[in-house]
């Protein structure tokens, strides 16, 4: 059995789990939606992050070649 909560009528309260359900779905999408936005702005930060380490790890390899060939010019 289902209750309306007092303060919020878009709010019931299942009587058996105590749990309080939201019946406003149009709400319940715009949350959903914020929700997968933050996921996907989070997942992009991480692609970002793990390209810039790929990115310095091809300048080191860059220096340590042109280390070895200055190296190999001075002898």
């Amino acid at each position: 059995m289902r209750k309306k909560v007092k303060e919020n009528s878009n709010y019931i309260r299942d009587e058996k789990t105590k749990a309080i359900l939201n019946t406003n779905f149009l709400e319940y999408q715009n949350y959903l939606n914020l929700k997968r936005s933050k996921q996907n702005g989070t997942r992009k930060i991480e692609n970002l992050e793990q390209e810039m380490g790929e990115i310095k790890n091809s300048i080191d390899e860059l220096k340590n070649m042109l280390l070895t060939i200055l190296n190999n010019i001075d002898t």
